[in-house]
């Protein structure tokens, strides 16, 4: 009986000390917090749901921009010479709540426009009233090299949402919002207009498709004439996981039976969306 208890003793020394050693005033590094979250948890501490929101907290500190953002072929903008009724089309088909506003190219973003504005432009002045230009607000852009949690702190204090990212040359490479930054900590967020979005696959032109990752191989296998197995895996996102051997981060290439898959988003858990490119001289694009 001594014996259980003493041992009891030791375990529970045991984990005061790592908690004492992460906290102390020695070196600490990402390993020794990762450690203890895991002990945490076996000890019942906190929970596994806990333990991925943590996890994913020390992650943000590690991950740019470009590593989450929207990539920019999957934007979606208003132009600002649209008609009202493109506009209102646009917002309902989109769902979204924040919208780039771009002017003669889309590397020309005047602003963002919010859809609460335009509603109530549309009740205030009735059917074809809205004037885009009169509801923009001013266009945060960053590089595609800040820190996540740089980001997160900085939409936090400006009370922003969104952020347009600037490629090395001053293009447009895509948009980030407070949302995706908040999906690396607690995994993603989703909301009822992304169980009604069914579309998984989406033709860019001849050879290009944006490929969601939770696409069926099944459905995939019917849209291209393809036979990849199912046999292991439900997604297209499985079969690209197991073919990488790790989760890829953003602009990894894989060639699966011919088909060559680039990543365009993925955090730290799953892969979300990739491009799918039929022409092998252009896989790399």
């Amino acid at each position: 009986m001594s014996d259980d208890r003493n041992a009891d003793e030791h375990d529970e020394r045991s984990w005061l000390e790592k908690i004492a050693q992460v906290f102390s005033s020695d070196p600490r590094t990402r390993k020794d917090l990762l450690d203890i979250l895991v002990i945490a948890e076996q000890n019942d501490v906190i929970d596994t749901e806990t333990h991925g929101i943590m996890q994913g907290a020390l992650e943000v500190a590690h991950l740019q921009v470009r590593d989450v953002m929207i990539p920019r072929p999957q934007m979606v903008c208003l132009h600002s010479d649209e008609s009202p009724g493109e506009v209102v089309r646009r917002v309902i088909e989109s769902g979204h709540s924040r919208y780039p506003v771009t002017g003669d190219s889309s590397d020309d973003v005047l602003g963002i426009v919010l859809a609460k504005d335009m509603l109530a432009q549309l009740f205030a002045n009735g059917p074809g009233s809205i004037d885009i230009a009169q509801l923009l607000r001013p266009a945060t852009f960053i590089p595609e090299s800040k820190r996540l949690n740089v980001l997160l702190r900085e939409f936090r204090e400006n009370r922003n949402h969104i952020a347009i990212v600037i490629d090395e040359y001053g293009g447009v490479a895509g948009l980030v919002t407070i949302e995706d930054v908040l999906e690396e900590i607690v995994g993603e967020i989703e909301d009822e207009h992304d169980k009604q979005q069914d579309t998984f696959i989406k033709k860019l032109s001849e050879n290009d498709y944006l490929i969601k990752a939770l696409t069926p191989i099944e459905e995939f296998n019917e849209y291209f004439d393809a036979r990849l197995s199912d046999d292991e895996f439900d997604t297209i996102g499985g079969i690209v996981m197991q073919t990488f051997g790790h989760l890829p981060r953003r602009n990894e290439i894989a060639e699966i039976e011919g088909f060559h898959f680039k990543v365009l988003n993925a955090d730290s858990r799953q892969i979300h969306l990739l491009r799918l490119n039929l022409d092998p001289g252009a896989s790399g694009g």
